[in-house]
Protein backbone atom coordinates (compact mmCIF):
# COMPACT_ATOMS: atom_id res chain seq x y z
CA UNK A 1 0.00 0.00 0.00
CA UNK A 2 1.66 3.57 -1.29
CA UNK A 3 2.20 5.57 2.02
CA UNK A 4 3.61 9.43 2.19
CA UNK A 5 4.67 10.25 5.55
CA UNK A 6 4.69 14.01 6.61
CA UNK A 7 6.14 16.13 9.50
CA UNK A 8 8.83 15.16 12.50
CA UNK A 9 9.01 11.08 13.05
CA UNK A 10 9.28 11.51 16.91
CA UNK A 11 5.60 13.76 16.74
CA UNK A 12 2.23 12.33 18.24
CA UNK A 13 1.03 10.25 14.93
CA UNK A 14 -2.13 10.72 12.93
CA UNK A 15 -3.30 8.46 10.48
CA UNK A 16 -5.43 9.98 7.49
CA UNK A 17 -7.96 7.66 5.31
CA UNK A 18 -9.42 8.85 2.49
CA UNK A 19 -13.07 7.48 0.60
CA UNK A 20 -13.82 5.57 -2.32
CA UNK A 21 -13.10 7.02 -5.76
CA UNK A 22 -10.82 9.37 -4.23
CA UNK A 23 -6.92 9.15 -2.72
CA UNK A 24 -4.54 10.50 -0.23
CA UNK A 25 -4.42 14.12 -1.95
CA UNK A 26 -7.79 14.73 -0.55
CA UNK A 27 -5.97 15.28 2.82
CA UNK A 28 -4.11 17.82 1.48
CA UNK A 29 -5.27 20.80 3.36
CA UNK A 30 -5.40 19.39 7.04
CA UNK A 31 -1.85 17.63 6.16
CA UNK A 32 -0.32 20.65 5.80
CA UNK A 33 -2.00 22.25 8.54
CA UNK A 34 -1.06 19.16 10.70
CA UNK A 35 2.12 18.30 9.90
CA UNK A 36 4.40 21.00 11.92
CA UNK A 37 3.32 19.22 14.87
CA UNK A 38 2.28 16.08 14.13
CA UNK A 39 3.52 12.82 12.27
CA UNK A 40 0.99 12.59 9.52
CA UNK A 41 0.53 9.27 7.82
CA UNK A 42 -1.58 9.30 4.88
CA UNK A 43 -1.82 6.02 2.77
CA UNK A 44 -3.37 5.50 -0.83
CA UNK A 45 -6.16 2.46 0.14
CA UNK A 46 -5.73 -0.54 -2.33
CA UNK A 47 -6.99 0.04 -5.73
CA UNK A 48 -6.72 3.93 -5.35
CA UNK A 49 -4.18 7.00 -6.38
CA UNK A 50 -0.79 5.25 -6.25
CA UNK A 51 -1.88 2.11 -5.16
CA UNK A 52 -4.32 1.65 -8.16
CA UNK A 53 -2.37 -1.58 -9.04
CA UNK A 54 -3.43 -2.95 -6.03
CA UNK A 55 -6.77 -4.47 -6.19
CA UNK A 56 -8.85 -3.74 -3.10
CA UNK A 57 -10.10 -7.09 -2.23
CA UNK A 58 -12.37 -6.50 1.43
CA UNK A 59 -12.74 -3.96 4.41
CA UNK A 60 -11.50 -6.99 6.33
CA UNK A 61 -8.17 -6.78 4.13
CA UNK A 62 -7.82 -3.57 4.12
CA UNK A 63 -7.80 -2.87 8.01
CA UNK A 64 -5.44 -5.79 8.20
CA UNK A 65 -3.37 -4.21 6.13
CA UNK A 66 -3.47 -1.12 7.76
CA UNK A 67 -2.69 -2.57 11.32
CA UNK A 68 0.07 -3.95 9.46
CA UNK A 69 1.36 -0.54 8.48
CA UNK A 70 0.71 1.25 11.55
CA UNK A 71 2.34 -2.05 13.55
CA UNK A 72 5.53 -1.72 10.71
CA UNK A 73 5.71 2.06 10.20
CA UNK A 74 4.76 3.41 13.93
CA UNK A 75 5.06 0.90 16.72
CA UNK A 76 2.39 2.96 18.53
CA UNK A 77 -0.80 4.12 18.95
CA UNK A 78 -2.24 6.43 16.04
CA UNK A 79 -4.98 9.12 16.09
CA UNK A 80 -7.36 8.21 12.78
CA UNK A 81 -9.25 10.12 10.77
CA UNK A 82 -11.87 8.37 8.07
CA UNK A 83 -13.84 10.10 5.48
CA UNK A 84 -16.80 7.99 4.02
CA UNK A 85 -14.97 4.56 3.11
CA UNK A 86 -11.89 5.53 5.23
CA UNK A 87 -14.53 6.06 8.12
CA UNK A 88 -15.86 2.73 7.63
CA UNK A 89 -12.50 1.30 7.52
CA UNK A 90 -11.48 3.53 11.14
CA UNK A 91 -14.60 2.27 12.82
CA UNK A 92 -13.06 -1.51 12.00
CA UNK A 93 -9.79 -0.70 12.95
CA UNK A 94 -10.39 0.94 16.20
CA UNK A 95 -12.78 -2.18 16.60
CA UNK A 96 -10.59 -4.90 15.25
CA UNK A 97 -7.13 -3.45 16.09
CA UNK A 98 -7.74 -1.42 19.59
CA UNK A 99 -4.41 -1.46 20.54
CA UNK A 100 -3.39 0.26 17.77
CA UNK A 101 -5.83 3.17 18.04
CA UNK A 102 -5.57 5.99 20.30
CA UNK A 103 -8.72 7.84 18.89
CA UNK A 104 -11.00 8.20 16.36
CA UNK A 105 -12.56 10.49 13.96
CA UNK A 106 -15.21 9.32 11.96
CA UNK A 107 -16.56 11.67 9.42
CA UNK A 108 -19.36 10.77 6.95
CA UNK A 109 -19.40 7.09 7.58
CA UNK A 110 -22.59 4.72 6.14
CA UNK A 111 -23.26 2.48 8.70
CA UNK A 112 -26.69 0.83 7.60
CA UNK A 113 -26.80 -1.74 5.23
CA UNK A 114 -28.71 -1.16 2.31
CA UNK A 115 -31.61 -3.80 1.44
CA UNK A 116 -31.11 -3.48 -2.18
CA UNK A 117 -27.10 -3.20 -2.62
CA UNK A 118 -26.61 -5.88 -4.83
CA UNK A 119 -29.52 -3.76 -7.34
CA UNK A 120 -27.35 -0.66 -6.51
CA UNK A 121 -24.07 -2.28 -7.14
CA UNK A 122 -25.30 -3.48 -10.62
CA UNK A 123 -25.97 -0.26 -11.57
CA UNK A 124 -22.77 1.70 -10.51
CA UNK A 125 -20.56 -1.39 -12.06
CA UNK A 126 -22.51 -0.59 -15.46
CA UNK A 127 -21.36 3.19 -15.10
CA UNK A 128 -18.33 2.18 -14.19
CA UNK A 129 -16.63 3.14 -17.81
CA UNK A 130 -17.74 6.40 -18.00
CA UNK A 131 -15.58 7.22 -14.39
CA UNK A 132 -12.69 7.24 -17.15
CA UNK A 133 -14.46 10.45 -18.97
CA UNK A 134 -13.53 13.95 -17.88
CA UNK A 135 -16.80 15.43 -18.20
CA UNK A 136 -18.09 12.54 -15.90
CA UNK A 137 -15.52 13.06 -13.20
CA UNK A 138 -16.04 16.49 -13.37
CA UNK A 139 -19.48 15.74 -12.59
CA UNK A 140 -18.98 13.49 -9.42
CA UNK A 141 -16.37 15.87 -7.98
CA UNK A 142 -19.33 18.27 -7.45
CA UNK A 143 -20.51 16.00 -4.89
CA UNK A 144 -17.56 15.69 -2.99
CA UNK A 145 -16.82 19.32 -3.24
CA UNK A 146 -13.62 18.99 -4.89
CA UNK A 147 -11.35 22.11 -5.27
CA UNK A 148 -10.55 23.87 -8.51
CA UNK A 149 -6.68 22.53 -7.92
CA UNK A 150 -7.16 19.09 -7.16
CA UNK A 151 -9.53 18.49 -9.79
CA UNK A 152 -7.46 16.89 -12.10
CA UNK A 153 -5.82 14.74 -9.24
CA UNK A 154 -9.76 13.53 -8.84
CA UNK A 155 -9.81 12.72 -12.45
CA UNK A 156 -6.85 11.06 -12.98
CA UNK A 157 -7.72 8.68 -9.64
CA UNK A 158 -11.37 8.10 -11.07
CA UNK A 159 -9.84 6.87 -13.84
CA UNK A 160 -7.70 4.27 -11.92
CA UNK A 161 -9.96 2.37 -10.22
CA UNK A 162 -10.52 -0.98 -11.98
CA UNK A 163 -13.79 -2.67 -12.04
CA UNK A 164 -12.62 -5.14 -9.51
CA UNK A 165 -11.95 -2.20 -7.38
CA UNK A 166 -15.53 -0.98 -7.53
CA UNK A 167 -17.37 -4.23 -7.02
CA UNK A 168 -15.36 -5.12 -3.79
CA UNK A 169 -14.75 -1.34 -2.22
CA UNK A 170 -18.80 -0.17 -2.91
CA UNK A 171 -19.72 -3.50 -2.25
CA UNK A 172 -18.39 -3.92 1.22
CA UNK A 173 -19.53 0.02 1.84
CA UNK A 174 -23.22 -0.66 1.28
CA UNK A 175 -22.94 -3.61 3.19
CA UNK A 176 -21.42 -2.42 5.80
CA UNK A 177 -22.52 -2.65 9.53
CA UNK A 178 -21.25 -1.99 13.01
CA UNK A 179 -18.38 -4.22 14.38
CA UNK A 180 -19.49 -6.00 17.33
CA UNK A 181 -16.09 -4.71 19.64
CA UNK A 182 -17.27 -1.00 18.23
CA UNK A 183 -18.82 -0.28 21.44
CA UNK A 184 -15.78 -1.39 23.80
CA UNK A 185 -13.63 1.23 22.26
CA UNK A 186 -11.90 2.88 25.01
CA UNK A 187 -10.28 5.82 23.45
CA UNK A 188 -12.05 9.25 22.51
CA UNK A 189 -14.47 9.18 19.40
CA UNK A 190 -15.85 11.68 17.05
CA UNK A 191 -18.69 11.01 14.90
CA UNK A 192 -19.18 14.28 12.20
CA UNK A 193 -21.99 14.32 9.78
CA UNK A 194 -22.61 16.86 7.43
CA UNK A 195 -26.54 18.50 8.34
CA UNK A 196 -27.20 18.20 4.32
CA UNK A 197 -26.30 15.01 3.88
CA UNK A 198 -28.82 11.75 3.07
CA UNK A 199 -31.14 10.54 5.65
CA UNK A 200 -29.22 7.51 5.71
CA UNK A 201 -26.27 8.78 6.33
CA UNK A 202 -27.45 11.21 9.26
CA UNK A 203 -28.92 7.91 10.92
CA UNK A 204 -25.81 6.04 10.47
CA UNK A 205 -23.84 8.24 12.51
CA UNK A 206 -26.59 8.84 15.20
CA UNK A 207 -26.23 4.69 15.00
CA UNK A 208 -22.54 4.81 15.30
CA UNK A 209 -22.97 7.18 18.10
CA UNK A 210 -25.38 5.60 19.98
CA UNK A 211 -23.60 2.16 20.01
CA UNK A 212 -20.22 3.56 21.27
CA UNK A 213 -21.18 5.32 24.89
CA UNK A 214 -18.92 8.11 25.42
CA UNK A 215 -18.55 9.22 22.20
CA UNK A 216 -19.65 12.41 20.58
CA UNK A 217 -21.67 13.07 17.31
CA UNK A 218 -21.11 16.49 15.87
CA UNK A 219 -24.01 17.79 12.80
CA UNK A 220 -21.75 19.89 10.73
CA UNK A 221 -24.69 22.80 9.57
CA UNK A 222 -24.70 23.37 5.89
CA UNK A 223 -22.75 20.77 5.00
CA UNK A 224 -23.48 17.82 2.90
CA UNK A 225 -21.03 14.58 2.32
CA UNK A 226 -17.26 15.98 1.66
CA UNK A 227 -16.89 18.14 5.22
CA UNK A 228 -13.13 17.92 5.03
CA UNK A 229 -13.11 19.48 1.10
CA UNK A 230 -16.23 21.84 1.65
CA UNK A 231 -15.08 23.65 4.50
CA UNK A 232 -11.90 22.96 4.88
CA UNK A 233 -10.51 25.95 7.03
CA UNK A 234 -13.24 24.87 9.41
CA UNK A 235 -11.91 21.20 9.47
CA UNK A 236 -8.50 21.95 9.75
CA UNK A 237 -9.31 24.07 13.09
CA UNK A 238 -11.80 21.37 14.58
CA UNK A 239 -8.96 18.44 13.83
CA UNK A 240 -6.64 20.27 15.74
CA UNK A 241 -8.77 21.01 18.44
CA UNK A 242 -9.81 17.58 18.89
CA UNK A 243 -6.25 16.13 18.81
CA UNK A 244 -5.13 18.58 21.77
CA UNK A 245 -8.44 17.27 23.84
CA UNK A 246 -6.78 15.12 26.76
Amino acid sequence: MHTNQYGPESAPPVLLLHGGGVAGWMWQSLRRSLESRHRVIVPDLPGHGESSSEEYISHSATVNALADLVLQRVGSPVAVIGFSLGAQLSIGLAAQHTPLVSRVMVVSAQAKPMALSGLTLGILCLSAPLARRSWFARLQARQLFIPPELMEQYIDSSAGITKATLTAAVGDNLRFALPENWSRFPGQALVMVGQRERRRMRDSAAAIHAALPGSDLEVVDGCGHGIPLQRPEWFNARVSAWLSQE
